[in-house]
Formats: C-alpha cells, sequence, structure tokens
C-alpha cells in the first residue's frame, strides 16, 4: 500500500509530531508498505527524508512557527506526491493537523486518511465545545470560566473567578495541546492570574480557567471502540507540563494504573462516552482527573496523540499484547473499514 506519513506542520507541537512521524514511517516501512513522509509546513516541496534530518530536541518558538505560510499546506496536500497515495497516516499534533482542516483538504482530494473526521476534530480540539458535550453524557467535568479579550485585564472578574473555582487554578488556551501556553495557579494571585491568561490569549482568543483538581492524572487510549489499559501518569513535580511530557526521567508511567476493577470499568466506560459523543473514530486518547475521593473528571479527548514508541496510547496498547507495529497496522484496516 502506498501511505503518505504526515507530520511536521505548523504548530508548536511540530517537533513532537515530526517524533511521530519518524516512529510510524519506520514502522510502516518495516510492514512492507511503500511510504513516503510529509511535512505540509514545506509547500510543494514536502518531502522529508529522515536519513538527512535531525529532529530539534526543544520546542520550537512562536517566531519559528509564523515563518511558515499557511497556504504551504494546500500547497502540499496539492501536490503531485499524493497523486497516487491509498492513504494518509496523520501524526499532525495541534493546530492545522488535529483540528479538522488537514483532513478536509484530503477529503477533498479524496485521500483516506487515519483518525478522526473533519468534524470530530474540530470539535474534540475545542475544549469548551467539548465539555458541554461531556456534560449531556452524564461525564463530570472540572468547573470553568471563559476569559474574552475584552477581559484579559479584569480583576474584578479575576476575584469572581476565584470565589467561584477557588485558589489552585489551570489556564489555558482553548484549542492548544501537549500543555501548550498552560499556567498553573496555586494561590490564587491574582497578577499570576492575569500572566497566565496573557499566556494563553498568545495561541487562543478565548481563555479558558479551569478548577484545578487534586488527585492523580489518568489517561485512557482508545482503539477500534475499545478502551486499552488505564495509564495513571506521575509528574516529578506535581504538574505534567511540556517539559515533564517530553523529558525523560521527569515522569512516571504506571500501566496498568494501580485502581480497583469498579473504578477500571468506570473510567474506560467514561472514556468511550467522551469518544464517542465527539464522533472520533479510529483511534485517539481521553484524559482524566481522580481526586482524593475518587471522582473522575474528563478534561479533554486528543484525535492524534503522540506517536513514538514510547507514547502513551502505543504504552497502553503494548499491555494488551499490541506491539508497535501491530498498533500502526490495527489503525490503517479501522480506518480503511470505516470508510
Amino acid at each position: 500500500m502506498n501511505i503518505a506519513v504526515l507530520a511536521g506542520g505548523i504548530s508548536l507541537e511540530r517537533n513532537v509530531s515530526l517524533a511521530s512521524g519518524l516512529a510510524v514511517s519506520n514502522a510502516l516501512k518495516s510492514l512492507g508498505h511503500n511510504v513516503i513522509t510529509i511535512d505540509p509546513a514545506l509547500g510543494a516541496d514536502c518531502i522529508i527524508d529522515y536519513n538527512h534530518y535531525t529532529i530539534p530536541e526543544l520546542p520550537p518558538k512562536i517566531e519559528d512557527i509564523e515563518k511558515f505560510n499557511t497556504k504551504n499546506i494546500i500547497e502540499a496536500i496539492n501536490s503531485n506526491f499524493f497523486d497516487n497515495i491509498d492513504l494518509a497516516f496523520i501524526v499532525l499534533h495541534g493546530k492545522y493537523g488535529e483540528d479538522g482542516r488537514i483532513q478536509s483538504l484530503l477529503e477533498l482530494r479524496g485521500i483516506p486518511y487515519t483518525g478522526s473526521g473533519v468534524k470530530s476534530s474540530a470539535i474534540a480540539i475545542d475544549k469548551i465545545t467539548s465539555k458541554f458535550l461531556f456534560l449531556t453524557v452524564g461525564l463530570q467535568v472540572p468547573q470553568w470560566a471563559i476569559v474574552h479579550p475584552d477581559e484579559y485585564e479584569n480583576y474584578d472578574l479575576f476575584k469572581t473567578i476565584r470565589e467561584e473555582l477557588g485558589e489552585k487554578l489551570v489556564i489555558k488556551p482553548v484549542n492548544q495541546g501537549s500543555t501548550i501556553g498552560i499556567t498553573f495557579v496555586t494561590d490564587g494571585n491574582l497578577d499570576e492570574i492575569q500572566k497566565g491568561i496573557a499566556l494563553a490569549s498568545n495561541f487562543s482568543r478565548r481563555v479558558l480557567i479551569e478548577q484545578y483538581i487534586e488527585g492523580r492524572e489518568i489517561t485512557v487510549g482508545i482503539l477500534d471502540n475499545e478502551a486499552l489499559p488505564i495509564i495513571e501518569i506521575i509528574p516529578e513535580s506535581g504538574f505534567y507540563d511540556y517539559l515533564h511530557k517530553y523529558k525523560k526521567g521527569k515522569t512516571e508511567y504506571l500501566c496498568p494504573a494501580e485502581l480497583d476493577e469498579f473504578s477500571t470499568e468506570f473510567i474506560q466506560n467514561n472514556a468511550l462516552s467522551a469518544f464517542r459523543i465527539l464522533g472520533c473514530k479510529g483511534f485517539g486518547r481521553v484524559d482524566f482527573r481522580m481526586d482524593t475521593e475518587g471522582n473522575v473528571f474528563c478534561l479533554e479527548v486528543n484525535t492524534i496523540p503522540g506517536f513514538t514508541e514510547t507514547s502513551l496510547v502505543p504504552k497502553a496498547a503494548m499491555q494488551k499484547g499490541i506491539d508497535f507495529l501491530q498498533l500502526c497496522q490495527r489503525i490503517i484496516d479501522v480506518s480503511l473499514n470505516s470508510i
């Protein structure tokens, strides 16, 4: 099969995506597929040769990402490299990859692709819209508030939010992943809240402020409408930020998580409910917090989670006896069967 692996892209998760692309490309070649790796950020000249390409260890800066023209994505998908492609395997994380835009361009070219469709991708990356849908199926979510552009300096509003949500807060952009633009406020300091809003507003006009849930970080991979073994994430400092996600030794992962049978089944069912209400398909990952009393709060659905051999969904699949090569092939098969 002729497969184009889409990696890189125009988001602050670019380098993580390139690492995912390398892992998937190598796996698909080992499975006997004809593989090209495409970086849509590069326009018509979009082929990546990993033999002559070094993936940067540090995340890109905003100014680095701003150098790319979004028109390049259209030129890449419209290039003749896609003329004989049977399937696009998408590992583009974040904006312009996980938000339905690349999916819509592939649909216009009539090219099947892995993962969720246009609408579900766009909904899942919007944390606010997702929350409302989670509530419709009875999922518990952290209390939250939305800050709009004309409220970025409104300290009276910040005081009200603090009174309603508590002094421990998580401030984040509405539509980013990998904890990009996130701030943890531990003491309700109004200046820290304002700084967090200012940071998040670099990435989305609306800013989400959530009640911080004390307790455990839990994540559930989904594969072909089935919940994989649960992983508990234990970051070194207590906050699972970008550094703890991608620097070795900064986070401990327990798979399967140490949970009783009832809690395990309950969380896995919640993950499936969240995945299905957003209309997602193929594979993904659902993130939760569990408080000290055992209450489970759904945070978000990741439609294109990290995808190296040591990423969370592959870790969970391995626990179920599905190695990385098998996982990649399963995703291909599921994607083609759902067309």
